[in-house]
């Protein structure tokens, strides 16, 4: 938790990658191997395919200053190795939310165009 918090940090303060700019990236998750040699950070981009790659390679160009803040900020035995995962749960659930919300806007207005054929 504390390595996901950090690299949330450094990511919205620290990367001046012109890529990250203006986008609103979020760390949603981050798993540390056991053995602290690896780290897998799941990366959440608020906006189209073509930010999420933008961001996702200008994060990729920054893993290192990333990798050299992060041993700085958190105290571990081994820095570990960064992985960047895109993350589009966040959007899925956005997308299945807007449809559920579709299908009920149409049944909510099937339901009332019945009541009112009826005399």
């Amino acid at each position: 938790m504390e390595v996901q918090r950090e690299l949330s940090e450094i990511i919205r303060t620290q990367v001046k990658d012109p890529r990250l700019k203006g986008a609103m990236v979020t760390v949603v998750g981050a798993e540390v191997s056991p053995d602290l040699k690896y780290c897998k950070a799941y990366i959440s981009v608020l906006g189209g395919p073509e930010s999420r790659v933008e961001v996702m390679e200008g994060l990729k160009s920054a893993m290192g200053f990333i990798r050299r803040e992060l041993a700085a900020r958190v105290n571990l035995r081994i820095t570990p190795e960064l992985t960047f995962v895109a993350d589009t749960s966040i959007e899925y659930g956005v997308h299945m939310t807007r449809l559920i919300d579709d299908v009920t806007k149409d049944l909510r207005q099937e339901e009332n165009d019945g009541e009112s054929g009826e005399t």
